[in-house]
């Protein structure tokens, strides 16, 4: 009966922080990806205004990581993880009430703070909790809800496409993401009841060699570019192709689908080859991923870049992320804001850079060639942190 017990409340936490993740980085923060296209053909968005737009998210992103790698204070964390739900929510709604573009500025930013509550503050919170309760620290099917969460965007997107102005498109989300604010709160996890030290359950820390975490930093910097270019412009560049215009929803569609399970699947391969060795090859796979739609191909390139973006991006996220907090067992989120902030300034610049390349070359071709090169620096990056363990 007790293990039936625990069994329930795992799936409770676990199934909070994925609608968590679905609300504050599915909705919240990628539902831009597949409604750019039609912002820029019905609301005067220009491409320079689309990159902006993205990197101020970023921004807001990386601030909020900031934040969140300087808080020590559990039942703080906690409080502004409820509160970054809510503001999810509210930022989503905004993005359909106004065109005026400092309104979407604001919006993207306090969007951005949301994610980093959810991503940072969320997955450190559980990852604590399952340590705390004896559970497998692995955080893959919490993770998932990033993969759900795109899919459930683009699903939305595919349906909304010919009846549904792009306005309503976002208060239709909005009204989504309020759904999911009440799991994403009432399931989560209280933070632990203080006790006496000599009660606590010991956590260790043990972190790697300073070289290891130069390396490690490095890597996590470049796989945040890569990472972005594609999970921000994918749709776009897809619908620029006459032969496949209007099928950029569907690609990312399949990004999500392949990306939900995707982070348990690593899971397992890590357990089998180690962590770096994991991180070696799904690397590796995302170059590939991200080259295949700008090479051409027609619609099964696109397809098969998806598949092999979805299959390795957000594991990828997954598994830096768990090695880092598994590091500093009593404030995962502390380690993980510090990983973040290397993948919170990539996702900052490269937005910015693309959206200037597709003005001034005409698409985003270049963009892409840039963060498959920044990806394959990363996967070497990784490949050498083996030698420094």
């Amino acid at each position: 009966m007790l293990h039936s017990t625990v069994n329930v409340t795992r799936i409770k936490v676990l199934f909070a922080g994925i609608c968590s993740l679905i609300l504050a980085m599915g909705i919240a923060r990628f539902a831009y990806t597949p409604l750019l296209p039609i912002m820029m053909a019905e609301a005067g968005l220009t491409h320079a205004g689309g990159g902006w737009l993205a990197a101020i998210n970023y921004a807001g992103y990386l601030t909020g990581v900031l934040m969140a790698s300087c808080i020590g204070d559990t039942k703080l964390k906690d409080r502004l993880y409820r509160w970054g739900m809510v503001i999810a929510v509210m930022s989503t709604a905004m993005m359909g009430i106004t065109t005026d573009f400092t309104i979407w500025a604001v919006s993207r930013f306090i969007a951005g703070l949301s994610s980093a509550a959810g991503l940072m503050l969320g997955s450190g919170l559980i990852l604590n909790w399952l340590i705390r309760h004896s559970h497998r620290s692995e955080l893959g099917i919490h993770f998932s809800g990033i993969g759900f969460g795109i899919a459930v965007c683009s699903a939305a997107a595919i349906v909304m496409a010919r009846h549904t102005a792009w306005d309503m498109q976002w208060i239709v989300l909005a009204l989504l993401s309020a759904l999911l604010l009440i799991p994403a709160l009432v399931w989560f996890p209280p933070p632990p009841i203080e006790v006496a030290r000599e009660k606590q359950p010991s956590m260790q820390h043990a972190p790697p060699n300073a070289k290891f975490m130069r390396l490690f930093t490095a890597a996590y910097f470049c796989a945040g570019f890569g990472y972005v270019v594609t999970a921000t412009f994918i749709v776009a560049i897809v619908n620029a192709e006459p032969i496949l215009a209007n099928k950029g929803s569907w690609v990312f569609l399949v990004i999500g689908l392949i990306a939900a399970p995707s982070c348990i699947m690593w899971d397992f391969v890590a357990r089998r080859i180690g962590d770096v060795n994991a991180l070696v090859i799904a690397a590796g796979l995302e170059v590939v991923g991200i080259m295949i739609p700008v090479i051409g191909w027609g619609l099964a390139g696109a397809m098969i870049g998806a598949l092999l973006y979805g299959a390795t991006a957000i594991a990828i996220v997954s598994l830096t992320l768990t090695m880092a907090g598994r590091y500093y067992p009593a404030q995962p989120a502390k380690m993980m804001g510090k990983m973040t902030i290397a993948y919170g300034i990539a996702q900052m610049i490269a937005p910015a850079i693309t959206g200037w390349l597709a003005s001034t070359q005409g698409g985003y071709e270049i963009g892409f060639y840039v963060a498959a090169g920044v990806m394959t620096m990363g996967t070497l990056l990784f490949y050498l942190m083996r030698k420094a363990q």
